[in-house]
């Protein structure tokens, strides 16, 4: 590739945040549309209301299938066990998702299917195709997807029966620090009874991240493992630090509450002892990606 092509490449990819924010800002007059319709007036004029309601009206129609698009060849490996160094491989190199799962900001179910997808192909296949570990060949029982914004429930819901697992997740409506109190939702998820953690690009807008995160590795069995596919804090070059803060000055207020800037590796890596940690940035992100991600697995 030439320098020209090179520097077109680098700039379009700068850009990129900017027409992201750009795309969410279009869909709120459609919101607000759709409120002032509704005679949903409490919701228009509570700041935190209307926010979560134009995210989720951006996720569901625009950002959450790109994304799935986008992303889709990287989770589902993650959550088959192909992933090492932050990068996916042929092989597995560690068990799949089984067992008892929390799916942390579920959203509008834009894994559900890979759940079941999962947990149906993790099986020795005949032919070509790529073998799949046998050692890990439990079925996932039941999945709790954890996603306080009602807004997005009715998507989860149909993403659920799409998917055929309305008798194994169950939608989770209140946030991490209310998992184990049955007197806020209709279920009660134990502290040390989960044998796996799926957090796909969530973390970046949980409150109070260090502490939900250690909240939620005291739930994790030992020997349980967390998968996490998560855009963090830049860590390389100090001019690209600078830049991802300065377009972090906007992203929050129209992606949600989304933080670019939060050490999500380094909170995970002190959110308790861990038997193996494998992750990393994937090798196929450029040097001016402002949004990187890290990418795999940590083993309680």
């Amino acid at each position: 590739m030439s320098l020209l092509a090179r520097t077109k490449e680098a700039i379009v990819g700068l850009i990129g945040p900017w027409i992201f924010l750009y795309v969410s800002a279009s869909v709120l007059p459609k919101t607000i549309r759709k409120l002032l319709r509704d005679r949903k007036y409490g919701v228009l004029f509570s700041p935190a209301k209307l926010r979560a309601a134009w995210f989720s009206d951006f996720w569901g129609s625009i950002a959450g299938p790109n994304v799935r698009l986008n992303a889709g060849e990287r989770v589902k490996p993650l959550l088959e066990g192909r992933v090492t160094n932050g990068a996916v491989v042929d092989e597995p190199v560690g068990p799949g998702i089984a067992g008892t799962v929390v799916e942390l900001g579920a959203g509008s179910g834009l894994w559900v299917d890979v759940f079941k997808e999962v947990a149906d192909t993790r099986q020795e296949p005949t032919g070509g195709a790529v073998k799949r570990r046998a050692a890990a060949k439990r079925a996932v029982t039941r999945v709790y997807g954890v996603e306080p914004n009602h807004d997005q429930h009715p998507d989860l819901r149909r993403a659920i029966a799409k998917a055929g697992l309305e008798d194994v997740y169950q939608i989770v409506p209140v946030g991490i620090e209310d998992l184990e109190d049955a007197s806020k939702w209709d279920g009660r998820v134990e502290k040390g009874s989960v044998d796996c953690i799926v957090s796909v690009l969530c973390l970046c807008s949980i409150p109070d991240p260090e502490e939900n995160i250690r909240e939620m590795y005291s739930y994790l069995k030992k020997g349980g493992r967390w998968y996490v596919y998560e855009h963090v804090r830049c860590e390389y070059s100090w001019y690209m630090r600078a830049y991802q803060r300065f377009v972090n000055i906007f992203w929050p207020h129209f992606l949600g509450g989304c933080q670019l800037c939060r050490p999500t590796e380094k909170t995970l890596r002190e959110a308790g002892p861990w038997e193996k940690i494998d992750v990393g940035q994937p090798p196929i992100e450029p040097w001016y990606q402002s949004v990187p991600h890290i990418l795999g697995v940590f083993v309680k």
